[in-house]
């Protein structure tokens, strides 16, 4: 790898974990349930990151980002978060030259079931109760339903604008 594609990779990181940050603490951000949970559409970024990007930038912006959001918007959460949000990213590939890869299709539905499960069980072990952490339930499905409908469309408008073919090259990923 050369430092202009390492450059290329981190700064893409870098760019990555800020528009989840921003994307998840800022835009379409509603707050939902008593223990500080809301939904976003970050999950949607982080899904682009775990496509474009090599696994370990993608397990970074999404730990960075998500947790960054965390920080500015409900801190508690934040450990939980990072730990979250690098597990999301695990179900994706970017290792087909079509962003809908039969693997990609399903791993939003794997990702949103990991980010609820991950957060009902957090929530029950910070709160004590799993029955009242089963509330959150309902807010963490849409939330990451919301993010699988958003990353379905745009990986679509990618492919069909061959965008993602360019964003790939720069990356130095396959073309």
């Amino acid at each position: 790898m050369t430092g202009q594609s390492r450059t290329l990779k981190i700064v893409a990181t870098g760019i990555f974990a800020a528009m989840v940050t921003v994307m998840t603490a800022y835009i379409c951000h509603i707050p939902y349930g008593a223990n500080g949970g809301y939904i976003h559409f970050g999950d949607t970024l982080i899904y682009l990151a775990a496509v474009f990007l090599p696994r370990p930038c993608a397990l970074a912006a999404a730990a960075i980002g998500g947790g960054l959001a965390d920080l500015l918007t409900a801190p508690m959460w934040m450990p939980v978060t990072v730990i979250i949000k690098m597990l999301i990213v695990l179900p994706f590939t970017g290792k087909h030259d079509k962003l809908l890869c039969r693997r990609n299709l399903a791993a939003p539905v794997l990702a949103g079931l990991l980010s609820a499960a991950g957060y009902y069980l957090a929530e029950a072990l910070l709160f004590g109760s799993f029955a009242g952490a089963a509330a959150a339930v309902p807010g963490s499905l849409i939330q990451s339903g919301g993010s699988a409908a958003l990353f379905y469309a745009a990986a679509v408008i990618l492919e069909r604008s061959h965008a993602n073919v360019q964003i790939r090259r720069l990356l130095g990923g396959r073309a």
